[in-house]
């Protein structure tokens, strides 16, 4: 198995390219702020999540690479709240970003929580 194949990976990696494919409407006096943190913290997720699998023969390090990845997630929502109030999308669209945002964050949770379901050997 490759991080490519786990839910968490798959699910943040379409939420990062939502966001990028809904950011390129941001204003461009946003491009160094609002647009480069969203695009960033989203991608990071997936980063982080590659690396904990990586090292995933090290319990500590997946760890701590997954609370990272959840931190980037969390990092994400926040952004999505501020890209709502600038108006930079709809409702309906926060709305599924957001649940998609949460359902990232359950995957990563339990992760964080079975790590021998991912080849963590305790």
């Amino acid at each position: 198995m490759d991080f490519k194949d786990l839910h968490a990976y798959k699910l943040g990696f379409e939420l990062a390219m939502d966001i990028f494919k809904e950011s390129k409407g941001f204003l461009k006096e946003e491009t160094y702020s609002l647009t480069d943190q969203i695009r960033r913290s989203s991608r990071s997720v997936c980063a982080n999540i590659a690396e904990a699998y990586r090292k995933r023969q090290y319990p500590a390090h997946f760890a701590s690479k997954l609370s990272d990845s959840d931190a980037e997630n969390a990092e994400t929502l926040v952004w999505l709240d501020f890209a709502l109030e600038c108006e930079y999308f709809n409702k309906n669209t926060y709305e599924l970003l957001t649940e998609k945002n949460r359902s990232v964050g359950n995957l990563i949770g339990f992760m964080i929580r079975n790590p021998e379901k991912f080849g963590v050997k305790k």
